[in-house]
C-alpha cells in the first residue's frame, strides 16, 4: 500500500519510522507518551478580530469540556489598523484565565509551551487537525502555518508541524449525543495527546447552547479597575447610556446582503437562531440616523440618563448627538482602546448596541450575566418595514 493512500495518522507515524534512526523507532512512533494526562486541546483563533475570536472560545470551551480535555487557551490575535500583520496579546492581559478554569481545566498557551509542551508534545510528533484538507503549498496538509495569521501565530510559540489529520467527519458539536465520546475514541490522548486545530473547532456565532459560557470570560481586575476610573471620571454626574454604532465603510458593504440571507454575523442574537424572533432588515444593520436619536431618548428617560458614551469602528455622531439630544453630556474615551469601550460599556445603566454585530455581542452576553438592561437598534422593527428596505 502507498503512503498517500493511508490515513494521515498512520502516514505521520511512517514518518516517525523513517525519521529515527534508533532500534526502538517502532515502539516510540506508537508507544503511550508520558504525562499526556487527558490531553489538550489548542487552536488558533484565526478568525476575524475579537468579537469572533470571542464568540469562538465560548464554543472551544465547551468542546474542551465535552471531550474531557484541557483547554490551552490561545493569545488574542489584533491586528493595527494602517499596520500589516499581527500581534499576539496574552489572554489574561485583559480577562481573568481562573475564572475559565472554575468551568473547565484551563491553562494559558504560554504557559503551556514554557512547562509541558516538551514532555507532552515533542517536536517531530506535532500534528495539526483541520476538518478538511486546506488550501495551500502542501496537497493532503491543513497547511497550517500557511497565512496571515496561521503562520505568525504558530511561529509565535516556534512550532512547526510534522503532519495533517483531518478529522471529519467527526462534529465539534459536543452537545450532539456521544459526540465527545467519539473524539475520545477516535483520537486517544495516550496516542494523541495534544489537538492541534488549524482554526477554532467551534461555530461563528456562539452556539446558543454556549451563550451562557460567558460568566467565564470575565475583564480581569486591571481592565475592570481602568472602566471603573474612566467612569468615575468622564461619567460621574449620574446613570448612563452606552451605544455601540457599527457604520464603516467596510460595514456597509456587509449589510449590503441583508437582501439575500436570513441571517448575518451576530444576528441570532436577537433574531433567534431559527428567525423566530425576526426578520433581518437593513435598519437592523445599519440604522438610521431617526432611529438612532429615537431608541437613545427613549432609554436616557428609562434610567434618567444624565451622559451618553458611544463607542464606534468610525463615526461616533458626536456633533449630531450634542445637537439633538440636549440636556446630556456625550462622550467616547479618545486612547482608542476598544477593550476599555467594551468594559465601560458592560457597565452602563442602559446599553444600545448593533445586533449583527459580534462586538455589541459580547457586551450583550456579558450584561446579561450581571441582569443588566440592553436593546439592538431597529429591533423589534416595526410591522410596516419590510426586510427589503434599501440601505
Amino acid at each position: 500500500m502507498r503512503a498517500e493512500i493511508l490515513p494521515s495518522y498512520l502516514q505521520f507515524l511512517v514518518l516517525l519510522l523513517f525519521r529515527n534512526s534508533s532500534g526502538n523507532a517502532e515502539l516510540e512512533a506508537v508507544q503511550d507518551i508520558e504525562g499526556a494526562g487527558s490531553g489538550y486541546i489548542l487552536y488558533c483563533p484565526c478568525m476575524g478580530r475579537f468579537g469572533n475570536q470571542a464568540d469562538h472560545f465560548l464554543g472551544v470551551l465547551a468542546f474542551a469540556k465535552g471531550t474531557a480535555r484541557t483547554l490551552v487557551i490561545p493569545p488574542w490575535i489584533e491586528y493595527q489598523i494602517g499596520r500589516g500583520g499581527s500581534e499576539m496579546v496574552s489572554f489574561d492581559s485583559y480577562f481573568n484565565a481562573s475564572t475559565v478554569s472554575e468551568y473547565h481545566d484551563a491553562i494559558t498557551m504560554e504557559y503551556f509551551f514554557t512547562e509541558l509542551a516538551d514532555k507532552v508534545w515533542p517536536v517531530g510528533r506535532r500534528i495539526s487537525f483541520c476538518y478538511v484538507d486546506r488550501r495551500g503549498p502542501e496537497s493532503n496538509s491543513c497547511n497550517a502555518k500557511d497565512g496571515n495569521p496561521f503562520g505568525p501565530f504558530w511561529s509565535h510559540f516556534n512550532v512547526s508541524f510534522d503532519a495533517s489529520e483531518m478529522y471529519g467527519p467527526l462534529s465539534y458539536d459536543v452537545h450532539h449525543q456521544y459526540a465527545g465520546q467519539q473524539w475520545s475514541q477516535k483520537y486517544p490522548p495516550s496516542k494523541f495527546p495534544v489537538l492541534a486545530f488549524t482554526g477554532a473547532p467551534a461555530s461563528f456565532p456562539v452556539q446558543k447552547d454556549n451563550v451562557h459560557l460567558q460568566k467565564y470570560l470575565q475583564f480581569n481586575q486591571e481592565w475592570d479597575s481602568k472602566a471603573k476610573d474612566w467612569i468615575n471620571v468622564h461619567l460621574a454626574g449620574g446613570p448612563f447610556v452606552g451605544i455601540h454604532l457599527r457604520n464603516g465603510m467596510d460595514w456597509g458593504r456587509a449589510c449590503e446582503h441583508v437582501n439575500s440571507t436570513n441571517q448575518l454575523f451576530s444576528s441570532p442574537q436577537c433574531l433567534g437562531y431559527r428567525n423566530e424572533n425576526g426578520e433581518l432588515s437593513a435598519e437592523l444593520c445599519m440604522p438610521s440616523e431617526k432611529t438612532i436619536l429615537k431608541q437613545i431618548k427613549k432609554a436616557i428617560k428609562k434610567v434618567n440618563a444624565v451622559s451618553i458614551f458611544i463607542a464606534s469602528d468610525n463615526n461616533h455622531m458626536l456633533k449630531t448627538l450634542q445637537e439633538k439630544v440636549p440636556g446630556v453630556t456625550v462622550l467616547k474615551q479618545e486612547n482608542g482602546s476598544a477593550h476599555l469601550d467594551l468594559a465601560i460599556l458592560t457597565k452602563s445603566n442602559f446599553f444600545i448596541g448593533n445586533c449583527v454585530s459580534s462586538f455589541t455581542s459580547f457586551v450583550k452576553r456579558y450584561r446579561d450575566v450581571e441582569g443588566l438592561p440592553s436593546a439592538f437598534w431597529g429591533y423589534p422593527a416595526r410591522r410596516n418595514e419590510a426586510k427589503h428596505t434599501e440601505l
